[in-house]
């Protein structure tokens, strides 16, 4: 007999199904607003928001989930070239509002229009400014060119999107992101949903289960609510 899962609609308290008892797929709620509790309760069961601008606000927690251990970024030859360069300029915390802006409007392969509606632009900059989420930007003769943002809490880093421009300007902002989480002791960048191209650069799939109890201890671990500007 097929097992059955309900949906549930969220409220204003905040409170979140138990993503544990959610299908495999992941979707385990709808609505609720994009309030920066209602995003940091998410976020800290181990949920994110995922919707089209003609959904209702859709609530996420996949089994299996996509992390990247921070010291396990898999640097290629090429890559580890460009670096070394000195080509890109890497920066945090400059300009959260041009990186999010440009992972919505940046073309992507196999999709039409993006998620990142206005109303999710406004959430993670009002996030940003109270010191929870982060951007990483790539710079080339002073032009924003790639980069990526996300959610940081405890010690775990919730990786929303990234854009590039030009060759390997993501990968470099990625590449120095987990270098820098490394040495300030994060346990993972959660990366949400496999795709091939995290996983090329050393991201790995775990069950939800798993990952919930990473961020369980995760979020005892003090957070870096501050500006990063000077982590680099």
């Amino acid at each position: 007999m097929e097992e059955m899962f309900t949906i549930d609609e969220l409220g204003e308290n905040y409170i979140f199904p138990n993503p544990r008892f959610a299908s495999d797929e992941g979707l385990l709620a709808y609505g609720g607003d994009l309030s920066p509790n209602m995003l940091l309760s998410a976020y800290s069961k181990g949920i994110f928001p995922w919707f089209n601008e003609t959904d209702p606000i859709l609530w996420w927690s996949p089994n299996p989930r996509l992390i990247l251990l921070p010291t396990n970024f898999k640097t290629s030859k090429s890559l580890l070239k460009t670096i070394k360069s000195g080509k890109f300029e890497i920066k945090f915390d400059h300009d959260f509002a041009g990186v999010i802006k440009n992972c919505a409007v940046t073309p992507r392969f196999g999709q039409n229009g993006t998620w990142i509606t206005s109303q999710m632009q406004e959430a993670y900059l009002e996030l940003f400014k109270m010191g929870f989420a982060h951007s990483v930007e790539t710079y080339l003769d002073g032009k924003l060119v790639g980069g990526l943002y996300g959610i940081a809490m405890g010690k775990g880093f919730f990786g929303e999107s990234m854009f590039s421009h030009v060759g390997d300007a993501s990968k470099v902002a990625l590449k120095i992101l987990s270098d820098v989480l490394a040495c300030k002791g994060y346990d993972f960048i959660d990366c949400q949903i496999r795709t091939e191209h995290l996983v090329s650069l050393g991201a790995i799939e775990i069950s939800r289960d798993d990952f919930l109890d990473r961020l369980e201890l995760s979020l005892k671990k003090p957070s870096d609510t501050e500006s990063w500007q000077h982590f680099i």
